[in-house]
């Protein structure tokens, strides 16, 4: 709710079990009856195999799926044509070389989600509240709507939408009092300084 109240346009439920984020299915079906119509509900996922995805799409009545693993081109296309589901695809960035990948997946999914690469010895593969140099963004633009995430607070938001051009952002960490505890007062002043610019 408070995600609504600040004017989110999408509200994440993590399915990784090792996230501290993780909600079972269970927990996001009776979280996501009460999200306002209009308001996207993803569904974030790692590597999950078709069973899984078959338990979490009969359970949660989610909007799109967000792929944060190693999924191919060919996975992409097969997890769309199964469930019907728009499908944004998580790419990590860490330098030059790594914006590449943002070409493979421009044809097979409907959306980008531009994220920090995860550490080499990372248990999570996001949500690690690293940045990378938004520079790396200057003048890119892709045939296919993109969200900036990683490391996004409050307080460098405002920032690194007017240094990359987003359009969409994309928070965990940073409007989190703990790991996977968020407050509605972080919420809020991201949201608000988000529109700002």
């Amino acid at each position: 709710m408070a995600c609504a109240k600040a004017g989110a346009r999408y509200i994440g439920f993590n399915f990784f079990p090792k996230s501290p984020r993780y909600m079972p299915p269970a927990q996001a079906a009776a979280v996501a009856a009460d999200v306002p119509m209009g308001m996207a509900k993803v569904g974030l996922v790692v590597n999950a195999t078709d069973a899984e995805l078959d338990h979490l799409t009969q359970i949660v009545p989610i909007d799109m799926l967000q792929l944060h693993g190693a999924e191919t081109p060919e996975r992409v296309m097969q997890i769309k044509a199964r469930y019907g589901l728009p499908i944004m695809k998580v790419v990590g960035i860490a330098g030059a070389d790594d914006l590449a990948k943002i070409d493979l997946y421009s044809g097979v999914a409907d959306q980008i989600l531009i994220d920090a690469k995860a550490p080499k010895d990372a248990i999570l593969p996001g949500g690690n509240g690293l940045s990378f140099d938004w520079r790396l963004l200057d003048g890119r633009r892709w045939p296919l709507p993109w969200m900036l995430a990683g490391g996004l607070t409050p307080t460098n938001v405002g920032e690194a939408i007017r240094r990359t051009g987003a359009t969409q952002v994309d928070v965990a960490s940073g409007v989190e009092a703990a790991p996977g505890v968020k407050t509605a007062e972080l919420i809020k002043a991201f949201c608000d300084a988000a529109r700002s610019d």
